[in-house]
């Protein structure tokens, strides 16, 4: 089976100053791949080049194929057509991300209809309406029929992004990423939120770009992990091996910092 998404050498430019390069990585379908690195290491500049998605002015050459598509120098209307299908994405905060101003049940409606009308297929208000019940359920959202009619705002951060996780996978993709997922989240919700993710990959066969600065997590989450230091790539393995035995002093120093952290933690309870 052909990988769900190939980097291949992507370097990233803005006014000619470097933020990625020489970047390389795959995920195939039901693996799961974190990519760490600490704030500005170009992770998410790294999985928006993946979608397409690079802000105005950041320039990206290399390859970066998506469900075997090149994604750079093609049309953003000869991308669109893959996000939502080959990948979707879940990103940090999503109270910023859901709109505010639309209930959870229209908003993971939405996405349903726009992935039927894709496939060629007519959901009645009736069916809309049980495929957003069972994606809710899938996502372990308690009480759907109330929660479906509930705004962002009213509902907490570890509902929101159970809602967000719904709406993406309303999207039927083959890759998911996920961009920070558990960043805002209390340690409880952040394992929630990861056996999630853990369960939904396997059961569906997808593959899973995990990324985050916080190497427990990560830790927990993938499988294997690509390190970013300052935009380059500076080490990539198991996560038993970068994270039992990493060989390059950032990686190291990542890893000593984040087993100091675990120890001040456990002294201060």
């Amino acid at each position: 089976m052909g990988d769900l998404l190939t980097i291949d050498d992507l370097s990233i430019r803005h006014a000619g100053r470097p933020l990625v390069s020489g970047v390389s990585l795959s995920v195939t379908a039901g693996e799961r791949l974190g990519l760490i690195g600490e704030s500005g290491s170009g992770k998410s500049l790294t999985a928006l080049a993946a979608i397409g998605l690079l802000p105005e002015g950041m320039t990206a050459s290399g390859s970066v194929r998506l469900a075997g598509r090149e994604v750079i120098g093609a049309a953003d209307r000869d991308v669109v057509g893959l996000r939502g299908t080959a990948v979707a994405t879940i990103f940090q905060e999503p109270l910023t991300a859901l709109d505010p101003l639309m209930r959870i049940g229209d908003q993971i409606a939405e996405v349903a209809r726009r992935r039927a009308r894709r496939d060629g297929r007519s959901l009645s208000r009736a069916g809309v309406a049980a495929e957003v019940t069972a994606l809710m359920a899938r996502v372990a959202l308690p009480d759907p029929a109330r929660l479906s009619r509930a705004y962002p705002h009213e509902m907490s951060g570890g509902q929101r992004q159970r809602a967000a996780i719904a709406m993406a996978l309303a999207c039927r993709p083959r890759l998911l990423i996920a961009d920070e997922p558990t960043t805002a989240l209390d340690v409880t919700t952040q394992a929630e939120v990861l056996k999630l993710l853990e369960t939904l990959v396997r059961e569906e066969n997808m593959g899973l770009l995990f990324i985050s600065h916080d190497l427990p997590v990560v830790g927990a989450a993938v499988d294997r992990v690509v390190v970013l230091r300052a935009g380059e790539m500076v080490e990539e393995g198991t996560v038993a091996e970068v994270f039992g035995r990493p060989r390059h002093p950032y990686t190291i120093g990542l890893v000593e910092a984040a087993r100091a952290f675990d120890r001040a933690i456990g002294a201060a309870l």
